[in-house]
């Protein structure tokens, strides 16, 4: 499915500059995301290394590259030389790597950290007594932690969706100092920006579902 015009330009429309559109471009071809590309889009989101590195590599220079997928440690140094945004960072071991890597370019890393707010125990993330432990001792010279993700339930229940969003809101404002609040994907985006999040990120809604069998 070629990229949906109509439907980006009313996200667009939707967004009114209060949120930052990370178009999700995982599994699709690169005429895909340039098309998406001659029409402004700067900034893409994608899951898996590999991918990523080799997009990167024949892509525009100036895309801004999201990593949102669940990052393994021994693969970070792949990316770290040109990742605009990680969005996954999970653990303290994680963002120990990132900062490696960071030192070893010379360069600050900017970070997300995932926060588990919902109910499937197949998400990861830190919960709110990790977040408090984990800045207690933050020294990290070559990350900036600037804002939080999280990923609501797969569910029906809307209201349960928007509580865990809010719920996210609440701990994002608690925590103070931080800049992005990344929540907020095709099925569920209209609520997590009710709900305050300040970049969504949308796949399907623009590229079709997803192809895993390329």
């Amino acid at each position: 499915m070629p990229v949906n015009t109509e439907k980006y330009q009313a996200l667009l429309a939707t967004l009114n500059d209060k949120a930052t559109l990370v178009a999700v471009s995982k599994t699709k071809p690169m005429e895909d995301i340039l098309a998406l590309y001659q029409l402004g889009q700067r900034d893409f989101g994608e899951n898996y290394v590999q991918e990523l590195v080799d997009k990167a590599a024949e892509l525009p220079s100036d895309i801004r590259w999201h990593f949102i997928g669940h990052l393994q440690s021994n693969k970070v140094k792949y990316i770290a030389p040109f990742v605009h945004l990680i969005h996954g960072v999970d653990s303290w071991s994680l963002l120990k790597e990132i900062n490696k890597q960071g030192a070893k370019l010379n360069r600050v890393i900017d970070c997300l950290l995932q926060v588990h707010i919902s109910k499937e125990e197949t998400k990861f993330g830190f919960n709110e007594e990790e977040l408090v432990e984990m800045a207690n001792i933050y020294d990290l010279k070559n990350i900036h932690i600037v804002g939080m993700m999280g990923m609501a339930s797969f569910s029906d229940d809307l209201q349960l969706v928007r509580s865990e969003l809010a719920g996210l809101k609440t701990l994002f404002d608690k925590t103070g100092g931080l800049s992005i609040l990344s929540m907020g994907m095709s099925g569920d985006y209209t609520i997590a920006l009710e709900e305050g999040s300040n970049m969504v990120r949308i796949g399907s809604l623009l590229f079709g579902e997803r192809n895993y069998n390329k």
